[in-house]
């Protein structure tokens, strides 16, 4: 596919970095902007020059939301339908098996702080602002609300959902919604510096771990840990498990086979 909507750019340190290009929008979600973000995702998991994925937006601001300019005149399928397509990345995210981190700076609100709930890990600027902003033109984020009360628990998410109000990044810090605050200045750096540490782990290990995590996060308290010990069982089959070990054992850098 070829994009109108998105750069995608993945450097020899095995980092990608997709950014939403859709600036004078604020990067807001449409048809094509959604349906080439899960497209780019999903290719960038098979990429064997890709270990982990950054997700930024150009401009001013990380994502706006959803454009409204295609909110009118749908049948109550169809807006389904719509919204489904709106937030496939979110879910998408979940479903690869590799690292995503939210590059975040100016608004990520609506659709774009649930983008930002739905990422693995996510690095803001100290200016950056979140929120689930669409209950003040008549709709609401409960799509949105799904990952980010996952990440910051009941109360909160209620709040932010209710009221739509913009917090600023500390608050998102405080409350669970994103891992780190850094100025503005050094987002790029230390997102990507982030993003390569991850990238020198074992890719085996990784994947591993963040698809154990995704998939015991609904099961009970017992069930979870018969899973996730049948993951970890599975991972110290592999060469790069038995890699890992020799490595440190040896005091030498390990040499990732993926396998």
């Amino acid at each position: 596919m070829n994009y109108e909507n998105l750069i995608i750019e993945t450097g020899k340190d095995f980092v990608t970095e997709i950014t939403l290009n859709r600036p004078n929008q604020m990067n807001t979600f449409n048809t094509p902007l959604a349906r080439e973000l899960a497209d780019a995702l999903e290719k960038s998991d098979t990429d064997e020059k890709t270990r982990v994925i950054i997700i930024k937006g150009a401009g001013r601001a990380f994502c706006a939301g959803i454009d409204i300019s295609e909110f009118f005149d749908r049948t109550a399928t169809q807006y389904r339908e719509w919204i489904e397509r709106m937030e496939r990345p979110l879910v998408t995210i979940s479903h690869i098996s590799k690292p995503v981190i939210a590059q975040v700076h100016g608004v990520a609100a609506a659709n774009g702080a649930g983008l930002v709930a739905a990422a693995d890990l996510a690095i803001a600027s100290q200016n950056a602002r979140f929120g689930l902003t669409a209950i003040n033109v008549g709709l609401n984020c409960v799509g949105p609300v799904v990952p980010v009360a996952r990440s910051v628990g009941r109360k909160k998410a209620l709040e932010l959902l209710l009221f739509g109000d913009l917090v600023k990044a500390p608050e998102a810090f405080e409350m669970g919604l994103i891992n780190k605050v850094v100025t503005s200045e050094n987002l790029e750096q230390e997102t990507r510096e982030w993003a390569v540490r991850l990238a020198q782990k074992s890719p085996i290990a990784l994947q591993n771990a963040k698809k154990a995590f995704y998939t015991a996060t609904d099961m009970d308290y017992d069930r979870a840990f018969q899973y996730m010990n049948e993951a970890f069982a599975r991972l110290c089959t592999t060469q790069d498990a038995r890699e890992g070990v020799d490595a440190f054992l040896a005091k030498r850098d390990p040499v990732w086979k993926q396998c």
